[in-house]
């Protein structure tokens, strides 16, 4: 499939803090990815270089096939970007603001930004500042869906809203998204709202990328284990297809993308005094991020 995104050798620095080096990825016209990461990891970041916020320190982005520092407007037109959910211009009402941000966007769509606004039973005349912090980001999100834009880049699209407007949100979007051929790029704290919505995802690291894979196959493949093993024993083995192996008391836990018969075949090579071995696939993404981050 064609890449609408392309992000080769990205290497950034806050000062002399390094986020990431040499980090490349591609997001394929027409799939919904996750960008997923603890705190500082650079999902932010990765937004703003996308956006052409930023400048990276060596590396290039490309959206449809240009450099984004070089990105000609009416390409731009094609974008449609928010950050963190909210909306300029809270001076305006409902119906003023549509017809503001009309002017700039030639394939502009009325209906799925007043549909919205329908769901949400505002006012047309209601004042934005005047709305809850969850209704402004529904407005931010109609004015964007109303702009028919190809790629979608929304940067901790759910921060701020409770679990009914997080529900509204993605439920809209991504109908919205499935039934245009869109592509969407975005981020989120809140992992099970993602779960709902995207095809695929990149779990980034502190400086890399740990995985990048469709939601399908990362659930279907990586497992969580535990087994028993002697009280007060400290889990010193090391290898890379164990992901963060913990012992609390007589328990040991940790993830693998291996098999089961793999994984107590690895242990045994390793030494470890197990019984007891459970290993099952991971129920949600939720746990496969903990899994494949760790839990601090």
């Amino acid at each position: 499939m064609d890449a609408v995104i392309e992000c080769k050798n990205l290497t950034h620095y806050y000062g002399k803090r390094l986020i990431y080096e040499d980090l490349s990825f591609d997001v394929p016209k027409g799939r919904i990815l996750g960008l997923l990461g603890k705190n500082g990891t650079g999902k932010t970041t990765t937004i703003n270089l996308l956006s052409g916020y930023l400048k990276p320190r060596s590396g290039q982005c490309l959206v449809f096939g240009e450099d984004v520092q070089a990105m000609p407007p009416l390409l731009r037109q094609r974008i449609g970007l928010l950050i963190e959910g909210h909306v300029q211009y809270t001076f305006m009402n409902i119906e003023q603001i549509e017809r503001f941000y009309a002017q700039f966007y030639p394939r502009w769509r009325r209906e799925a930004y007043y549909e919205l606004m329908r769901r949400l039973q505002v006012a047309p005349g209601q004042r934005i500042s005047r709305m809850s912090c969850g209704q402004r980001s529904q407005v931010a999100l109609g004015l964007i869906l109303a702009q028919d834009p190809d790629l979608l880049v929304l940067d901790d699209f759910s921060l701020g809203l409770d679990p009914g407007y997080r529900r509204l949100f993605v439920d809209y979007l991504s109908d919205y998204a499935r039934s245009g051929d869109k592509t969407v790029f975005l981020t989120s704290h809140i992992i099970q709202d993602m779960e709902r919505l995207i095809d695929d995802c990149i779990i980034l690291d502190y400086g890399r990328i740990l995985l990048q894979s469709s939601v399908r196959d990362l659930l279907g493949t990586l497992h969580r284990f535990t087994c028993i093993v002697p009280e007060g024993y400290e889990w010193t083995a090391t290898d890379p297809d164990l992901h963060h192996p913990t012992t609390l008391r007589d328990r040991a836990e940790g993830y693998t993308f291996l098999q089961p018969e793999e994984l107590a075949l690895r242990l045994t090579a390793l030494r470890v005094p197990y019984r007891q071995l459970v290993c099952e696939p991971v129920a949600n993404l939720e746990d496969a991020f903990i899994g494949l981050t760790g839990k601090y």
